[in-house]
């Protein structure tokens, strides 16, 4: 996990970098793809993920280690050629792992809060899960375990994998000629954010755009019907953490309901969107009929809110650098504590976002908390190490933290009179 963080300590200014640069761009061409409370609420969903792995908070079914272990049947010795396999079969799982998370209800719950956008930028790609808890994917490894490829090759080719799905969440690029056949482009997976008819679950793959044409959920995407974004029940919310279980929890209460318990089991196998018949008629629920026509989330916004939001954004980013930095230093129970401070802070600041009722007592909660703390150690976590006001700086934000959250609940009489600001 140490070097995982490490690695993230290059990544997430890397990550940043890549977001300026398009928001300047679209700036400039007078064609901003991005608006400030979608940002936010994908760069903090992209935060929060960064916590539950940076801290491996999650229950591995399989290791990788073990299958290989107890199944290998031949070693390959070239090294080019170990590599090139594992990538191939790396690609070829993500592809089958990707088309389950979309066709079966439970796996879809992993998968919800990347497609929870209304928009389309290179931020919505940071909206990965919290909510993937079980970790199978070792499982559909199986073939690379079989020819013997090293835990090690894995273990630097998985997050390489990932960050290479960063760049192609972008309207900005338009289709790549014979590039098209060979990889995953922007042209394609806008296709697959879409909710357009023709384009629904089309585009699964991840690097190589060969299994989609290969297993037939390719498409190409048509200038006559432009992508539209988001999730057919719309998620109506900034708060990443609903966002990763209102899908799991709306299952929940679908078994709850239906009064055959043969539907209570078969509902989290299902395909994606299935309900049983009787609580379809108790418990309708609403879907974007016309993908042209519909209203999308929004809250009204004053822009001292937006540049607060901003602010905690920012200061979240911070801290997590900050964490990742100290890893090894903090110890692991302390690590458990640090990235819950983070995690109820972005729960609070998005919770905000959405103007809802228990923000202030989150925020307030977490700022009296956070002084405690302070007060009660004498440091936050070693900062005091890295500069001498530290602590300083860190009740500081606290403070900040309780007036803000009085304030902008109470006395920003805009968030209700003024016109909302994109």
């Amino acid at each position: 996990m140490e070097t995982y963080a490490k690695a993230l300590l290059y990544a997430i200014p890397f990550f940043i970098i890549l977001l300026s640069v398009e928001i300047s761009y679209g700036y400039f061409i007078k064609n901003q793809m991005y608006k400030v409370m979608d940002t936010v609420s994908s760069i903090s969903s992209g935060l929060t993920n960064i916590i539950k792995d940076s801290l491996g908070l999650a229950f591995i079914v399989i290791s990788y280690p073990f299958l290989l272990e107890h199944l290998a049947i031949t070693e390959i010795r070239a090294s080019w050629v170990v590599w090139l396999v594992a990538f191939i079969i790396l690609d070829f799982a993500g592809y089958w792992n990707h088309r389950l998370s979309h066709k079966i209800n439970i796996f879809w719950n992993q998968h919800v809060i990347h497609h929870s956008s209304e928009e389309f930028n290179l931020a919505c790609a940071l909206r990965q899960p919290i909510s993937n808890l079980i970790g199978y994917f070792s499982i559909l490894l199986l073939p690379a375990a079989l020819l013997g490829v090293p835990y090690k090759v894995i273990a630097i080719l998985a997050p390489v994998h990932l960050f290479a799905q960063f760049w192609y969440h972008t309207q900005h690029i338009g289709k790549m000629g014979w590039v098209e056949y060979v990889l995953v482009t922007p042209s394609q997976h806008r296709v697959h954010h879409a909710i357009n008819p023709e384009y629904i679950d089309k585009n699964l793959g991840q690097i190589l755009s060969v299994w989609d044409r290969m297993f037939g959920t390719f498409q190409e995407e048509m200038e006559d019907t432009p992508p539209q974004y988001g999730v057919l029940k719309q998620a109506a919310t900034w708060n990443p953490v609903h966002i990763n279980f209102q899908h799991f929890w709306n299952l929940l209460k679908d078994a709850w309901r239906t009064s055959n318990y043969w539907d209570k089991i078969r509902i989290w196998f299902m395909p994606t969107g299935w309900r049983p018949i009787d609580v379809i008629e108790k418990y309708p629920i609403t879907i974007i009929e016309d993908v042209y026509q519909f209203k999308r989330y929004n809250t009204a916004a004053s822009l001292k809110l937006k540049g607060y939001i901003i602010f905690q954004l920012l200061f979240s980013v911070l801290l997590l650098l900050f964490m990742l930095y100290n890893y090894s230093n903090i110890g692991f129970e302390g690590l458990l504590l640090f990235g819950a401070f983070v995690l109820v802070g972005i729960y609070g600041y998005s919770s905000l976002m959405d103007r809802s009722k228990i923000a202030i007592y989150i925020e307030v909660a977490r700022g009296l908390f956070g002084l405690g703390f302070i007060l009660y150690s004498g440091d936050w976590f070693g900062v005091n190490g890295l500069m001498p006001i530290g602590k300083f700086v860190m009740m500081g934000y606290f403070l900040a933290t309780i007036f803000c959250g009085i304030y902008f609940t109470y006395l920003d009489k805009e968030k209700l009179d003024a016109p909302i600001v994109a």
